[in-house]
């Protein structure tokens, strides 16, 4: 049930958004979502597997829009501009994406589900969602991993990849770092122009 699930997670979402987690009710969730309770412990199992799923959703939707900023431009500081710039402003719009991508966890939000949970669901999604969620070194990698991938000629010098490994790295740490201090005029986009300037041209 797809679209059920969908909303009981935009619902538990916006209730995150409001309040601290420990005070969510599952029946609010599924009031919420326009379901019964019993179809919300259908998907999930429990109050932590919701939790396990939204934060696997907000996992997924940060790695998508990822994607979709390195293939808005064809240059490459660009493409790690834009990547930097949606790095800030997912964390800085959704506290649990910036927990994912920094590590900083507060009492608002569900426990960590790092390491994952033996999953008995016979929900695909579920089954997924109670698997090991990516730390914040992971989720670097992934996305420093990614853009290399996206950016690297064919055939280059692994000289030349390990320089552009480290531009990637570089960028999406300074996306990161303009999330607890905002960039000044031009953004974050300005601030990896800048910062790669000689990376990319030397």
């Amino acid at each position: 049930m797809p679209a059920a699930r969908e909303s009981l997670l935009d619902a538990a979402g916006r209730a995150l958004a409001h309040r601290p987690w420990s005070t969510v009710r599952m029946v609010d969730v599924a009031a919420a979502a326009g379901v019964s309770r019993q179809t919300l412990y259908n998907e999930f199992g429990s109050k932590d597997g919701l939790a396990r799923a939204l934060m696997r959703r907000e996992a997924d939707g940060y790695l998508a829009g990822v994607e979709r900023a390195l293939a808005t431009h064809t240059d490459p500081r660009d493409r790690l501009a834009a990547t930097a710039e949606w790095t800030a402003t997912a964390a800085r719009g959704n506290a649990l994406v910036r927990a994912m991508l920094t590590g900083s966890w507060t009492e608002r939000l569900p426990e960590p589900a790092r390491p994952g949970v033996p999953s008995t669901s016979t929900v695909p999604a579920q089954r997924r969602a109670d698997g090991p969620l990516p730390a914040p070194g992971d989720f670097l990698r992934m996305v420093r991993d990614r853009a290399v991938a996206v950016l690297a000629a064919p055939g280059v010098p692994a000289s030349d990849t390990a320089k552009l490994a480290f531009a990637c790295e570089l960028a999406l740490r300074l996306g990161l770092s303009c999330v607890a201090a905002p960039a000044g005029e031009g953004g974050t986009a300005a601030l990896v122009h800048h910062a790669l300037h000689r990376d990319l041209d030397s």
